[in-house]
């Protein structure tokens, strides 16, 4: 049975900007549906159930996803899909929701995930969050690092003591966090053994984090701490006049690179995925006998290891090799699988352009 003093935060802000141009500030990457019949979202709050109930779960988004998620989480309460006012990026947003929870539940501990992971093993899963639960009650700021599959440069590290063996149940002290390493310093993290990828899943006692924030982020904690009780009339607007003045900064600069009380569980695999980019669902996704993701309605001619989303269109390759292509109504993209990561940058170019009927 869910422990009725356990919370849940799920981060749903972003802009999926590099799963461009099906991903839009309406239609962004955490309610799409990437992976089979439920959108990202609605899969992080089916393997949470059994922990957190719906009831006990927030969402914070922007104003533009606010009515889509509430469609597709009507388990939740409306009251409790939040929009902020302004990207402040997730030091703010995680202690506005600590600010409510540490009223509503002097005893309250929360757990913050992302909407828009992919977690192929939802029972190993659980047991992970379970522990890290257990491990915040103990006045702890937890974070969860996945053991490495690869020297990946495009997440953050966590070093734990050496000699710190994976799959344990006890926190281990953080002793560093890093920053997304060259692919050198990957390999040498990855062969080191006691380097972990920063999940981003973060649990604590909710007074325990604006403990944290006072300390080492008072102004945006002093911001946080005039607001009126949730539920009350002037809650929203008062949040929408002084969340924009909070710091924008990550809680990870914020606070956990800070901190003393800082430990983390060194987990094994539990098929754990950012889905970062186009690439990422391409290496998730089953291929066909030439390395190719595509639709069912395909001809394939001496074409390998290509990702194409044109749904609804027969999709021809002749001759091509490592290419995203991505179709909708208005756009399409074509790029090649190793640049996936700068599909932000034409988002970033279409901003510059005005052109917001693209974005």
């Amino acid at each position: 049975m869910p422990n009725t003093h356990y919370y849940g935060l799920i981060l749903a802000g972003g802009r999926g900007t590099r799963f461009w141009p099906r991903s839009r500030k309406r239609s962004a990457k955490q309610v799409l549906n990437v992976f089979g019949e439920r959108s990202l979202i609605q899969a992080t709050v089916d393997r949470l159930k059994q922990v957190i109930a719906p009831e006990r779960l927030w969402v914070l988004t922007s104003r533009e996803l606010r009515d889509a998620i509430i469609g597709q989480l009507p388990e939740i309460p409306a009251s409790q899909i939040l929009a902020e006012p302004a990207q402040r990026n997730t030091a703010p947003a995680i202690g506005l929701a600590a600010q409510v929870l540490a009223t509503q539940d002097p005893r309250a501990v929360m757990g913050v995930f992302p909407a828009d992971h992919l977690i192929a093993k939802p029972v190993a899963f659980r047991q992970v969050v379970r522990a890290a639960f257990r491990g915040a009650q103990a006045e702890r700021l937890m974070v969860v690092g996945i053991q490495p599959r690869w020297p990946e440069t495009g997440y953050g590290y966590i070093e734990f003591p050496r000699g710190s063996k994976a799959g344990g149940p006890e926190p281990l002290p953080v002793k560093r966090f890093h920053e997304k390493p060259p692919l050198a310093k990957a390999k040498r993290y990855m062969a080191a053994g006691h380097f972990y990828w920063n999940s981003g899943m973060f649990f604590w006692q909710a007074d325990v984090l604006l403990e944290a924030l006072r300390r080492h982020l008072p102004r945006t904690a002093t911001v946080l701490a005039a607001l009126p009780p949730f539920g009350s009339r002037k809650f929203t607007s008062e949040m929408e006049t002084v969340f924009p003045l909070c710091e924008n900064i990550s809680i990870d600069f914020a606070v956990m690179e800070r901190a003393e009380n800082v430990s983390g569980l060194a987990t094994t695999d539990f098929g754990w995925s950012d889905v970062g980019s186009w690439n990422a669902v391409y290496e998730l996704m089953p291929r066909d006998g030439c390395g190719n993701v595509t639709a069912r309605d395909h001809i394939c001619l001496d074409a390998h290891n290509n990702f194409v989303d044109a749904r609804g269109k027969m999709v021809a390759l002749v001759g091509v090799k490592d290419l995203i292509v991505v179709d909708t109504a208005d756009a399409l993209l074509i790029a090649g699988r190793s640049r996936a990561q700068q599909v932000g940058d034409v988002v970033k170019a279409l901003e510059r352009q005005k052109r917001h009927d693209l974005l």
